[in-house]
């Protein structure tokens, strides 16, 4: 809503019945308001405000959203008294569906804060969000393929179980008072499994607090319902695997237009199950702004916004490559996007708070957890983001970045789904070793405990494990052939980490009895179990396939009560595979010289990776733009599956494993490594099977020659955020 048609509607309240408005002259009733719309929209005069001390609750502000809509309506029936019909508006702006509309100016920009980057973030975001941000919207993403199979099996426990319950307890209820007294409406993933009995429990918060607030659920996307006739024609997954018998859980990633119609509604909440994390943003901004299914590049911009801010502190200095420049990380900031409707927006962050937002830290968010720019795909879009722009602004506490230059493509009429199957059993041992020669006492140690229960199982009829992974974490495993040499012994702390998968629970429960004996009968310096006893825990591995959208229903319920059935509209959706011109152009890079000196990757560039099933992404961003050509000449599709080869699944050593796409409206590239984390998600027995730290993290390090003109101190001028100084050629 506009802040002058909120001046006009909070001026109604005042009036009486029979009664003109305050100021505002003229008739009384739907009349006086149609003169004041008149006044107000036509002539440009401003709106007369509120006085000072009336305050606006969640209800309040619905009933004058349904009455400025009748006062649309008595426009419609009226138009002489607000002037002729045009096809445009008078600020230029195209009117959107109704050509009966009266004339307005263009929306004010719409501010959007979000809370949470996945289960477990900061409680600290809230107040700082809610209290300094001065927003519209209050979104919350939990949701990633490994929570959405943890709460599977919560909901396989309880019927009760299935959402996030710190939302409602922790996020919501301590602040739910406030966030109707500012008009907040909030839109939040939570409901997971269940969000039928996520909106229940908020609910019971609202009306403990004696709130008035609406509450909707966008359901749909659980598609188990569906299984047998899934299974009557089983789709083919990912690389053209077999759709799998036992089945677990089946959700489809659901966009954005069932959130936008909850809140046409007049929802006040919105609760619902799998969407993609974008969609939270997306879809109150196609509410507030009324983008049409066909306006692909206002739609591909809202995406944007929802990506770079739905992992929450990763876009404001959180894991940024230079994270010793970013202060404040107790009270790190957490991302507001302001964003107008011609799709431009700026990325900043409540005042007084920590983190950093600068061209880097909004340029590594850009690549993570994506794979061809250019093909970004989603339900409602299919975004290109290769030629986005990133611009610092100058003056803003705390920062600010301004972001454009989105384009977007008609989306696919199917649907992406994560399935979930059963594979089996696993339990992890994390064990601190100390002394010296931490390293060899730890990895004997390890060594002795699965020699031993195999013999348990020989004995007991069981078969060996299916699957083991042993890491000394102290030595860079991690690393492979890129770790540093041990020397006198490597260090005297050290932590076993062993992981074992098995076909039968009650194989690891041995296994999981086994660790505790080595305290007393082995290495000296075993200092204990971190957690305790190891949990045995069942295993499910994400299966992903197409859906066609015309089989999925998608319904919403306001307070309990079903209101509507969502009807996806398919007409703009388009099946054309978008072209794939992201081949290596390395023949105009053939004359760039090298020289003597060598960087790390570090110096030169930013990188960020991310997780997607059983592959990474990994983004590289240069400091400066003319770092790259050297970048693009040095970091191939063969010198990254050369540096990671230790990563990649040996049996698929014959594939083509690694892609590398361009970014030039940032100067990035961006690679994808298939078969890289072990299977990926729960199914990974890794220390780190989201790769946060082994894939961008571990780049950093990789070293290369460029030739540097005169100034050898180039790139630590770099690292300070001042490209003064150039690469050049020699003399």
């Amino acid at each position: 809503m506009s802040n002058r048609l909120e001046a006009i509607l909070l001026a109604s309240t005042r009036m009486r019945p029979g009664q003109g408005f305050q100021g505002g002259g003229g008739g009384g009733g739907w009349q006086g308001l149609l003169l004041l719309l008149q006044r107000n929209f036509l002539s440009g005069e401003p709106a007369q405000a509120a006085p000072s001390g009336n305050t606006m609750t969640g209800a309040s502000l619905l009933r004058l959203r349904a009455g400025a809509a009748a006062a649309a309506a008595a426009a419609a029936a009226a138009p002489g008294l607000l002037g002729a019909r045009s096809s445009r508006c008078c600020g230029g702006h195209r009117r959107r569906r109704w050509s009966s509309e009266p004339c307005a100016p263009q929306p004010s920009p719409v501010r959007i804060g979000c809370a949470s980057g996945f289960w477990g973030d900061t409680a600290a975001s809230v107040p700082q969000l809610l209290y300094g941000g001065k927003l519209d919207f209050l979104v919350f993403d939990y949701l990633s393929e490994i929570t959405m199979s943890l709460l599977a099996t919560a909901k396989a426990r309880a019927p009760d179980l299935g959402y996030i319950p710190d939302f409602v307890l922790t996020a919501v209820a301590p602040y739910i008072k406030d966030i109707q007294r500012k008009g907040i409406r909030i839109v939040s993933n939570a409901g997971g499994m269940n969000p039928h009995a996520c909106a229940t429990a908020l609910q019971q918060v609202v009306q403990k607090a004696g709130v008035d607030l609406k509450i909707a659920v966008v359901t749909g996307d659980d598609l188990m319902g569906e299984l047998n006739n899934i299974k009557k024609a089983p789709p083919k997954g990912e690389d053209g695997k077999r759709f799998p018998e036992n089945i677990h859980s089946m959700n489809a990633y659901l966009g954005a237009r069932p959130i936008s119609r909850a809140l046409d509604l007049g929802a006040d909440i919105v609760v619902t199950g799998r969407c993609v994390d974008s969609s939270l943003v997306l879809g109150p901004l196609i509410h507030s702004f009324g983008w049409n299914r066909d306006e692909f590049n206002l739609l591909a911009s809202g995406s944007l916004a929802g990506h770079l801010i739905e992992c929450g502190a990763q876009c404001t200095g959180g894991i940024f490559t230079d994270w010793h420049t970013v202060p404040g990380w107790h009270n790190i900031g957490f991302p507001i996007v302001e964003c107008s409707s011609d799709g431009s927006f700026t990325v900043s962050k409540p005042p007084n708070t920590g983190g950093l937002l600068s061209f880097g830290t909004v340029a590594e968010q850009l690549v993570y957890e994506i794979g061809n720019p250019k093909e970004y795909l989603l339900p409602d879009v299919i975004c290109d983001f290769s030629q986005v722009s990133l611009t610092e602004i100058p003056g803003i506490e705390g920062g600010a970045v301004k972001v454009q230059g989105a384009k977007g493509l008609p989306p696919s009429s199917f649907y992406k789904v994560n399935a979930t199957y059963f594979d089996g059993f696993r339990a992890t041992a994390c064990c601190p070793v100390g002394g010296p020669r931490a390293i060899e006492k730890g990895r004997r140690t390890a060594e002795s405990i699965l020699k031993r229960t195999r013999v348990m199982f020989d004995r007991l009829g069981y078969e060996d494990y299916s699957a083991i992974n042993l890491q000394m974490l102290g030595s860079e495993e991690t690393y492979g052939p890129h770790a540093k040499q041990n020397i006198d012994g490597g260090p005297r702390e050290a932590v076993i980490w062993l992981a074992v998968l098995h076909k039968q629970k009650e194989a690891l429960e041995i296994f999981s009895r086994e660790i505790a004996p080595a305290g007393t009968g082995m290495a000296p310096g075993f200092t204990g179990i971190v957690g305790g006893r190891p949990k045995v825990s069942p295993v499910l591995k994400p299966f992903f396939f197409l859906y066609p959208k015309k089989n999925i229903k998608v319904d919403i319920f306001m307070n309990g009560q079903q209101i509507e059935t969502f009807e996806e509209d398919l007409s703009f959706t388009s099946d054309t595979a978008v072209s794939q011109d992201q081949l290596e152009t390395q023949e105009e890079l053939k004359d760039l010289p090298n020289g003597p000196h060598t960087y790390r990757l570090e110096d030169l560039a930013y990188t960020r990776s991310g997780d997607k099933g059983n592959s990474v992404n990994i983004g590289v961003i240069a400091r400066h733009p003319l770092y790259y050509a050297y970048l693009k000449k040095t970091l191939t599709a063969q010198t990254v599956k050369d540096y990671f080869q230790h990563l990649f699944e040996k049996e698929k050593s014959g594939e083509s494993l690694v892609t590398r796409y361009e970014l030039p409206g940032v100067y990035g590239l961006n690679f994808v490594l298939k078969y890289s984390l072990g299977g990926g998600g729960t199914a990974s027995l890794r220390s780190d099977p989201q790769t946060h730290k082994t894939a961008g993290k571990g780049f950093d390090s990789y070293e290369f020659s460029i030739y540097v003109c005169a100034r050898r101190h180039t790139c630590t001028h770099t690292r300070q955020g001042t490209w003064t100084d150039a690469i050049g050629l020699p003399d």
